[in-house]
This record gives C-alpha cells, sequence and structure tokens, in this order.
C-alpha cells in the first residue's frame, strides 16, 4: 500500500488540513483482504467545519483535551484507493508527529494482514472418480454376451 499525505495551513488563525492518499497494490487487491481500521492519535476537533480557529476558542482553549480521535482505513480491495482530507488542531508549532505515527501503526496493522493472508495457498485440483473393479468385474461378463449376441444379429435384452 502506497501511502501519501500532505498538511497544509495558511497563515494565521487558519487549522491545518491533512490531505492523505491510499493506494493497494496490484497484488493486494489480488488478495482479496479485508479492509481494516484502526484508531490514529489524530484528535478530531471541535467544530470541524470551521477552516479557523480563534485563540481560546475549541482546541485553543487552556483547558481543551481531546475526547475522540480520527480512524483511518484501508482501501476496500475492489476499489484501491481512498483520497481523503481532514482537518488537524490549531498548533503554534506547526508540528504533527501523531499524522506519520497513525499512518505507520495502519501500515504495521496491514502488512501483518498481508503476511497472514498471503499463506492462504492457492490450490488447482482436477480429479476423476470411474468404475471400482468390483462393478467393472461383475458386469464384465454381462456386457461381453451381449456385444456377441449383436454381432450374430440376436436382440440384446436390453
Amino acid at each position: 500500500m502506497q501511502i501519501t499525505w500532505n498538511i497544509q495551513k495558511k497563515r494565521g488563525n487558519f487549522r491545518p488540513c491533512l490531505n492523505y492518499s491510499l493506494i493497494l497494490e496490484p497484488f493486494e487487491k489480488k488478495l482479496a483482504i479485508n479492509a481494516i481500521q484502526i484508531e490514529t492519535l489524530i484528535p478530531q476537533i471541535p467544530n470541524p467545519h470551521q477552516n479557523y480557529c480563534m485563540p481560546g476558542e475549541n482546541e485553543r482553549a487552556p483547558d481543551w483535551k481531546p475526547a475522540r480521535f480520527h480512524f483511518f482505513s484501508v482501501p476496500y480491495f475492489k476499489t484501491g484507493e481512498v483520497h481523503e482530507f481532514l482537518r488537524l488542531p490549531f498548533r503554534s508549532s506547526n508540528e504533527y508527529p501523531e499524522v506519520e505515527e497513525s499512518f505507520t501503526m495502519l501500515r504495521d496493522a496491514y502488512e501483518a494482514l498481508i503476511r497472514e493472508t498471503y499463506e492462504q495457498k492457492p490450490i488447482d485440483l482436477t480429479q476423476e472418480l470411474g468404475l471400482t473393479s468390483e462393478t467393472r468385474d461383475s458386469i464384465v461378463a454381462g456386457v461381453t454376451a451381449q456385444k456377441l449376441l449383436g454381432l450374430y444379429g440376436e436382440p440384446t435384452g436390453q
């Protein structure tokens, strides 16, 4: 899975936006792996529809503590990709180490699932069953007699 992300923030009281893409490799799509989801370390912010946060409000309030966190999901194997964005909490430092940590957690969980799924080996089995030798031996005399009678024009009594 290829994971790419970008964090952009305008100057001022604007919240940063995280844009990210998760794209499965062709071999991953062929494994038909369940899409997994993890809880990230990225806090959900109050009023995420607002692209700004004023000093002392929401996540900039002195007593603010995150109550919930975002989730990341691996794309469904049939579609193979996800392109999303979310708003990050305003921080004067512009540091968001939890973003990389969260993507690493998702990758590690997914790679464990890939290894487990890859161990499910393929099979291509063709078999055939015919008459048993006991059945063949029991009917061979009757079949031979019918064929001989048929050669001489006698009714075979089928």
